[in-house]
């Protein structure tokens, strides 16, 4: 037993192991971005079931997406620990719903609507309003920010919402009641429903609530900065009163207010939870000092920010391929073409400096600006990817080859993994040399590319039928593999990632923050978005903007001047370092 506690306590720092070892009562762990939270989740937990005080099959490890559920289950597995239930909100509410409804209305749940705007588009007909699909996605949002905030329709109408696709209030609600009409008609739920209708069960039916809180004993919820009103009432009612319950976030990684998130679940957690054991996981593990710097002068004295420092000295990554780039560096082009131009030079010269394009990304506000950039790139012969399209075992090529593996594994192979995965790949016109960058063709080849590096990287002596096994199981936990492509991604698709060098572009008054971020309350969200950019990168980071485009003249970001950092002029994208001014200048 000691043997096993240790294993789950081994290469913790003290302050994570603190938080590991705190396995009973009201836990609440304020980690800041690469301070280590999901090796401490998953760490806590196997401590937990190694000294005997956990069992798994009643353990609940709750967060937002599925990729993350899955690097939780993996990451658990990876320490000996099956059984824990380690699933998104919506996953959990769905599974008791579809146990529990039969028990309690006698027949099969409702079906779950897979795409709200065409449902709301049958509504608009019915109210007799012509609406674009753009204006029904922002109709969509509002249902969704509506319910996960516990609003009924007429609640709705009294918030103070801005206007939304130009429709007069009255219209608005019409049709979300058209909206709700139609899905009781059909008898169905939206995502949100499936919250609403499980919190709904464990608070009306004793027995479900009693059988509920029999199955579950222990929870934990990563990302709780993001935790909206009806996600919290629903962990209250997993909770049943009891206090086993150990949250982790960090307040200044809150980026979807816009949906309803609340951070002040997390900070006020302490207050509404009696002997709350704190701790903050400040030593970060991912970035340089100048990296660091740049993040904490941006959240430095707001509400809950952490203030990072650099866990080990830097490393050599810090400056491969960058010119040994120290600090920040802030460029200003004269247009976006040139922006664009810039930033793909510059990605040009770290790829023949020796670094990998997977640990290359460049970041930016709004998915638009993805165009421009994935052009310049291509130009330039770097291929790549940008997130936030296709997930990879979505992608057909690899559909193809994922079934082509699957059939081959059937007959007698080889007994060379990487030689039998290469000949079927070759089979369906994979060449051994990618072709030129860019377009349909080059994005085939790196896809069917990762499947080969894939078998690569397998395990001596793994054969072609436990390979294809390995896949499904990355295709069901969203465990995507990586491409050797420079990543263009949203800064909200970002999170939760991370690169060695990070080009964050479009840095002005209108792009970041956007132009309809008006409150004080909207900019902060925008800022807490500029915070998240900022940490994904590990070894340099580069800001940049253009002075012209759009309707005319540009003006720098006020997180620029947050920040501190001087900007320097350039058209070509030539790397310049950048000064920052000692402090009271």
């Amino acid at each position: 037993m000691t043997a096993s506690r240790e294993r789950a306590l081994a290469g913790l720092d003290p302050q994570q192991r603190e938080a590991a070892t705190a396995l009973r009562g009201p836990v609440c762990v304020l980690a800041g971005a690469g301070t280590g939270k999901t090796r401490v989740i998953t760490h806590r937990i196997a401590y937990g079931v190694d000294t005997g005080a956990y069992t798994p099959s009643r353990v609940m490890a709750v967060t937002f997406t599925t990729k993350a559920a899955g690097e939780l289950r993996a990451r658990l597995r990876a320490l000996g620990i099956d059984g824990v239930a380690a699933r998104t909100f919506h996953a959990s509410a769905l599974s008791q719903l579809n146990y529990f409804w039969p028990i309690v209305a006698g027949d099969s749940a409702p079906l779950v609507v897979d795409n709200k705007v065409r449902l709301l588009a049958h509504a608009a007909d019915e109210v007799g309003v012509r609406l674009d699909t753009a204006a029904l996605r922002d109709v969509a949002a509002e249902i969704e920010w509506r319910k996960t905030t516990m609003r009924s329709i007429d609640a709705y109408a009294d918030a103070g919402r801005p206007p939304v696709a130009r429709l007069p209030m009255a219209t608005l609600l019409d049709l979300q009641r058209a909206y709700e009409k139609l899905k009781d008609e059909r008898r169905s739920l939206d995502f949100e429903d499936v919250l609403l209708a499980c919190a709904g069960m464990i608070e009306a039916e004793p027995r479900v609530a009693a059988a509920v809180h029999e199955q579950y004993r222990h929870f934990t919820v990563d990302e709780f900065q993001d935790v909206s009103p009806l996600q919290e009432r629903l962990l209250e009612l997993w909770l049943g009163g009891r206090g086993d319950l150990c949250v982790v976030g960090d307040a200044s990684q809150t980026i979807y207010s816009f949906a309803g998130a609340d951070s002040r679940y997390l900070l006020d957690f302490a207050a509404t939870h009696p002997n709350t054991r704190l701790v903050r996981l400040e030593r970060n593990y991912r970035s340089t000092a100048a990296v660091l710097a740049t993040a904490n002068a941006l959240m430095r004295g707001r509400a809950g920010a952490l203030e990072l420092t650099p866990a080990a000295p830097e490393t050599p990554e810090a400056g491969a391929g960058a010119g040994a780039q120290p600090e920040t560096v802030v460029m200003a082009y004269p247009s976006d073409a040139a922006e664009a131009a810039g930033v793909a030079g510059r990605i040009q010269q770290q790829i023949r400096a020796g670094v990998r394009p997977q640990d290359i990304a460049v970041l930016y506000r709004a998915h638009a600006q993805s165009l421009e950039l994935d052009a310049a790139l291509a130009a330039l012969g770097v291929p790549s990817t940008v997130l936030g399209g296709k997930r990879f075992f979505d992608i057909p090529e690899v559909r193809q080859a994922v079934m082509a593996l699957r059939g081959a594994a059937v007959a007698p192979s080889q007994g060379d993994l990487v030689r039998d995965v290469r000949d079927v790949l070759r089979s369906l016109g994979m060449s051994d040399e990618p072709p030129a960058a860019g377009g349909a063709l080059r994005d085939s080849w790196e896809a069917r590319a990762a499947l080969l590096r894939l078998a690569q990287d397998a395990p001596a002596g793994t054969t072609l039928r436990a390979f294809t096994d390995e896949l499904q199981a990355r295709q069901r936990d969203h465990h995507e593999p990586t491409r050797h492509t420079v990543t263009l991604s949203t800064l909200h698709a970002a999170k939760g990632l991370e690169w060695a060098h990070v080009h964050m572009v479009g840095l002005t008054e209108g792009q970041l923050p956007i132009s309809y971020a008006g409150a004080p309350a909207q900019i902060d969200e925008e800022r807490r978005l500029a915070y998240v950019g900022i940490t994904r990168a590990r070894a340099t980071l580069s800001l940049s903007f253009s002075r012209f485009g759009g309707r005319g003249p540009r003006e720098g970001s006020r997180f620029l001047r947050e920040i501190g950092i001087r900007t320097t002029d350039a058209g070509d994208g030539s790397a310049i370092r950048a000064e920052r001014p000692a402090r009271g200048r």
